[in-house]
């Protein structure tokens, strides 16, 4: 069988060697269908398949499958109502399951094959208004539930996302009365340049085809509720969020009058193809990048392709896909098209910079990791000098803040001196290098101090460690020949130094020491008092690099030398909290703390549900077995005027021995999830403790600095001093984006950088306050789903009495939780 049909369906309408780099959409669909008719006979299986595959992950080309189909639907009907009856089922079945995507691309799909005459046009209106039927039932207080109204917002978002691709022709259909119900005006009678029309030159012939009813669909219920607590209904919405979150939260980067001049229909259009090559070639980067760079549209869209990937890249809570992937997609899309999309990233990044005092933390935090690894791809070049005048703003600015933690996870990325040499141009910033990276070892021997105990004991250890003496016997020496001298403190110094020493080398190093040793530090360490000096000793040893203090830390934690409880109390600790909105220290280590406590019970949490399976199975061949064997001992004969079995031995001691193997197999399975289950429920229990510690510690940090709200309730405005003098000359449609609006963020705030070149005028305190605050809001944004569990716990423990106003708002606004009277608190 030729495979050449598969690459002109997959190649059509782009400009490539398969269609003799021609651009006329006309001739592809021309060759394709020719290729397609010789093949049908032989493959019409195959071609069927391929069509539904290639519409549902190439969408954005849906209008050329949707006339190739109409020209087969005109020589052979059944095929065309093949297609529209599994493409019926498959939304059927999407909409049930609540597989978002493949409900919004099977509804344009729909709406591609109507523009061809295969579907008729009140089949897509029957669809449009079950949808919109079930919408108002979800959001109806008495028949429905309102806090599912993501679920009501996505059913109209498909609805409109699918009117540019079929609306000419719905509007020549009932279109006016569907319009007047969504309540928005057809300005432009659904005419979009961004969408192909290639059914337009076949119209003469498409319109003698046959066109197919599409069957009605139905909805699911909506998700009752007979309760009236605000939590419960909090956490009901929280799900309906997960399920159908936003797409897109549009972030404009570029003013106006730099970006791309197109309709807002065609700019949603494109938008969506950009969203949906990510999404269905997530894993393959330089096939997305290819099908990125080659839309089939006819202007130019880079700037709306950066805007659109750094909004996916940003997207609170979480972005559709993992960071690094986007961080590639970029690369590739730089190497693609190097005449053109460089200068937008470049032209992206100085306006994100522009706005970073205003950028929520976790979008800043993404930022910085992003721009370091994306620099390490193109030798670290960058124009540094014209960020040099950070370096006589404040300690605290987030300006200067950003340039310094990039440079600093640079080097995590290369060296020392290759960074420093990439900023040469810009020798002022060399003072926001981090010092370089190396161990600071309190018992490095010299001839002044190596007669000291602290020196002796370490070349003792060292030696004890060298000769492969074993841990029983190391932990022997501590208790008999340095505890009872020198005391447990003294002790846990040497030994951490040591150790820490020993692996200094490599990652790899470290691993081996903490897994050979880790018994001594776990004697040493027995509670949180002990585990607190132990991040002491390793903060101390590695303070000239932050990752291998977050990497040592972080490991010990793995080995469950540290627990996350200490670790949160240590990076609340007085050092630690005068660096909250200096250096991202100890937000990593306590990000990594708080991540890895989740991972754990999202762990677990598979781990149980694999077995609950397995054990389903078990037990199913287990009964099988069991089943087999008696009816085999059931068959009897008369031997020698007595019942026998009739089955040979051997085959009834193979079936025994089966039987047992089987019944083992089930109580084994069940023993591991009971195990699991157990340790399920102490990891949610330590969970519970930790997520009350870590928001106890929030609000006595924040309620000893935040400034009080004054005597006739006026909450403080932390960015008083941060005044925008510039803003009236701007033009006012400059860039905005998504910004932090929490504690008197100015909305206004100048995007071009000019006022903060010469100053930044947020005081140490309120930016303190403003970081924390935001680091808050972040860490219940993150982890909201665990966090609505145990809120009722919060509110008891935590979130009691006069808590400062601000405090509240950033702890529950992360949340997304509403009060009884429905408004945000």
């Amino acid at each position: 069988m030729s495979a050449g049909w598969r690459t002109l369906l997959l190649r059509i309408g782009d400009r490539c060697p398969e269609y003799g780099g021609s651009a006329d959409h006309k001739e592809h669909i021309e060759t394709c269908y020719g290729m397609i008719s010789r093949e049908y006979e032989h493959s019409r299986e195959a071609i069927f398949e391929f069509l539904l595959q290639c519409a549902e992950q190439l969408p954005h080309k849906i209008p050329f499958f949707g006339v190739l189909i109409g020209l087969i639907n005109l020589e052979n009907e059944d095929f065309a109502k093949d297609i529209v009856d599994t493409t019926q089922a498959k939304l059927q079945d999407a909409l049930h399951n609540e597989n978002r995507d493949r409900i919004r691309i099977l509804l344009r799909f729909l709406s591609g094959l109507m523009c061809s005459k295969v579907v008729v046009p009140n089949s897509i209106i029957e669809t449009f208004e079950t949808l919109l039927s079930s919408a108002a039932t979800i959001l109806d207080e008495e028949t429905g539930n309102p806090s599912w109204q993501p679920r009501a917002d996505f059913y109209v978002y498909c609805i409109l996302a699918s009117l540019p691709w079929g609306g000419p022709e719905l509007f020549e259909d009932f279109m006016e009365d569907l319009w007047e119900r969504i309540q928005i005006l057809s300005r432009s009678g659904w005419k979009a340049k961004s969408v192909p029309k290639p059914h337009l030159p076949f119209e003469a012939q498409l319109v003698a085809g046959k066109s197919h009813r599409l069957s009605l669909i139905s909805c699911p219920p909506p998700n009752l509720t007979l309760t009236s607590s605000e939590i419960l209904r909090g956490q009901e919405k929280h799900e309906a969020d997960l399920k159908y979150p936003q797409r897109l939260r549009r972030l404009h980067i570029f003013p106006t009058n730099q970006a791309e001049n197109m309709q807002p229909v065609d700019r949603f259009v494109v938008e969506e193809c950009i969203l949906d090559v990510l999404l269905f070639f997530n894993g393959c980067r330089k096939e997305c990048a290819f099908y990125l760079v080659s839309l089939p549209v006819s202007f130019r869209y880079e700037y709306l392709m950066a805007e659109t990937i750094f909004s996916q890249l940003l997207l609170l809570p979480n972005p559709p896909f993992r960071p690094i992937y986007y961080t590639l997609v970029i690369i590739d899309l730089c190497k693609a098209l190097p005449g053109a999309f460089p200068s937008v990233v470049v032209g992206a990044v100085h306006a994100l910079f522009d706005r970073i005092s205003n950028m929520d933390m976790e979008c800043r935090t993404r930022l910085i990791l992003w721009f370091s690894h994306h620099l390490s791809n193109f030798q670290f070049i960058w124009p540094w000098q014209e960020w040099s005048y950070v370096k006589d703003l404040p300690k605290w600015a987030p300006q200067r803040v950003f340039v310094q933690e990039v440079l600093e996870r640079e080097i995590r990325l290369s060296y020392f001196e290759k960074i420093k040499q990439s900023i040469e141009d810009a020798a002022e910033l060399e003072e926001l290098l981090p010092p370089k990276a190396g161990p600071n070892f309190k018992f490095l021997s010299d001839e002044s101090t190596e007669n000291t105990d602290g020196h002796k004991l370490s070349k003792e250890l060292v030696a004890m460690v060298r000769g492969k003496k074993n841990v029983r016997d190391i932990i022997l020496w501590v208790e008999e020949h340095v505890i009872p001298t020198n005391g447990a403190e003294f002790a846990l110094d040497v030994v951490s130094q040591t150790l820490l020493d020993i692996g200094s080398k490599s990652f790899t190093h470290l691993i081996t020491v903490l897994e050979r040793y880790g018994q001594i530090i776990s004697k040493l360490c027995p509670n949180e008092e002990m585990q607190l000096l132990l991040m002491d000793e390793v903060s101390a040893y590695w303070k000239n690099s932050t990752q291998m203090t977050a990497i040592a830390i972080d490991r010990m934690m793995g080995y469950r030398l540290i627990s996350n409880l200490a670790i949160v109390k240590w990076g609340f600790s007085p050092a630690n909290v005068e660096q909250f909105h200096v250096s991202d220290r100890p937000w990593e280590i306590l990000r990594n703390a708080v991540s890895k406590t989740y991972n754990r019970i999202s762990d677990l949490r598979k781990e149980i549900q694999s077995l609950k399976k397995g054990l389903q199975v078990a037990k199913e061949v287990s009964a099988k077995a069991i089943k087999e064997l008696e009816e085999a001992k059931s068959v009897l004969e008369i031997v020698e005027g007595q019942p026998a079995p009739a089955e040979r031995p051997g085959r009834l001691r193979r079936l025994q021995v089966h039987a047992d193997k089987a019944k083992e197999e089930e109580v084994t399975t069940e023993e591991s999830l009971e195990a699991k289950g157990a340790l399920l429920a102490r990891a949610l229990e330590e969970n519970k403790e930790l997520l009350k510690l870590l928001f106890k510690r929030f609000v006595d940090v924040l309620t000893e600095r935040l400034p009080a709200v004054s005597a006739d309730g006026e909450i403080p405005n932390l960015r008083a001093g941060y005044q925008n003098v510039n803003f009236a000359s701007q033009d006012l449609e400059t860039a905005t984006m998504e910004i932090d609006n929490e504690n008197g963020a100015d909305k206004n705030s100048e995007p071009n950088g000019q006022n903060t070149k010469n100053d930044y005028n947020v005081g140490e305190l309120e930016q303190w306050c403003l970081c924390t605050l935001g680091y808050l809001k972040s860490f219940s944004r993150q982890y909201a789903t665990e966090i609505w569990s145990h809120i009722a716990m919060l509110d008891e423990e935590v979130f009691v009495g006069d808590i400062h106003p601000l405090i509240r708002k950033a702890a529950f606004s992360g949340l997304c939780r509403f009060t009884n009277e429905g408004s945000q608190l």
